[in-house]
């Protein structure tokens, strides 16, 4: 397990490279980020979410799976976020605990999740489906809960965005597609496929473009940053496997994705509410380049813990 993760995450960490070259060459510059950006949340991403349902055949029993699924992943990001609060307190008039507390839970689990735990279950694609569940699941934390974080204030909530977005618009297709079993000619499914395949390359290929736009010395030197790091690929982890080995379900392939969707860096996401609201968007930057390469070593090392799932 830890060579196969390694080399899965290793391979991401390469595309991260192809993009960070491509801008200290000059042959791309960071104008050209907010184009793949549009790409990657508006066609990139929804084709991913229903290539993974349109690749499963119906059934009650896979319904109920990804039911639990939505109220597991829901829960533990939920409960992680109480937890945080617990310890932090009054340091939330901070800012920066603020972002902290977001990073810390709000993780990559689509793009570079979805990859990882489709290395690890190759041959079971409703892990696919976790994943988007999972995807659909953090963005209604990040439209209410983690919008009230990095603001401050409650007026930024906005459960129209926590529905209305390319993510849950795009489950709103492929689940009725699902249960409908609706199996579509491969003259629509390998587009389809193709450009979920994409998704992966292209969202670590941006994050190389913005981490050429930063300084290395400041990525790696900030304190502050690495507590971070340290709550979103350790601690957040383990508190998912002790969750789910509480559990009383026996089903290894959905525990096993709750514990390896958690490990996941923080998602980029985070940077653009960050910017959006004008609160510590270094910082959160930072975060998300930082969990993202060192991810390459604590994925493989906390895979050690699916031996006892």
């Amino acid at each position: 397990m830890f060579l196969l993760l390694f080399s899965t995450v290793s391979v991401l960490i390469i595309y991260m490279a192809i993009g960070f070259i491509l801008v200290k060459t000059q042959k791309a510059s960071l104008n050209h980020v907010k184009t793949l950006t549009g790409l990657l949340v508006y066609i990139l991403g929804p084709a991913m979410i229903i290539n993974s349902f349109i690749k499963m055949e119906f059934s009650w029993d896979a319904f109920a799976k990804i039911g639990i699924y939505f109220l597991i992943s829901l829960a533990v990001q939920l409960l992680f976020f109480l937890l945080i609060f617990i310890c932090i307190g009054r340091k939330y008039a901070d800012s920066k605990y603020r972002i902290l507390s977001v990073g810390s839970v709000l993780g990559n689990v689509g793009f570079l999740g979805m990859h990882v735990i489709g290395s690890i279950f190759p041959t079971e694609p409703i892990v696919l489906c976790y994943s988007s569940i999972n995807v659909m699941t953090m963005n209604l934390i990040v439209f209410t809960i983690g919008t009230y974080l990095i603001t401050n204030n409650k007026k930024y909530i906005s459960l129209k965005s926590a529905i209305l977005n390319p993510t849950t618009l795009a489950l709103f297709v492929a689940i009725p597609l699902f249960m409908l079993n609706i199996h579509f000619p491969s003259a629509i499914l390998q587009p389809v496929e193709l450009l979920a395949k994409m998704s992966t390359p292209v969202c670590m290929i941006i994050l190389g473009m913005r981490l050429a736009d930063c300084s290395l010395k400041a990525l790696f030197t900030r304190g502050f940053v690495y507590a971070t790091c340290v709550l979103k690929l350790i601690a957040f982890p383990v508190l998912a496997y002790f969750f789910v080995m509480l559990i009383p379900i026996n089903d290894i392939v959905l525990k096993t994705t709750i514990v390896v969707l958690a490990m996941t860096p923080s998602g980029a996401i985070i940077e653009s509410l960050a910017e959006l609201h004008d609160c510590q968007q270094d910082f959160a930057a930072n975060v998300v380049l930082l969990t993202t390469i060192l991810c390459v070593l604590t994925i493989p090392v906390m895979s050690m813990l699916l031996v006892h799932v």
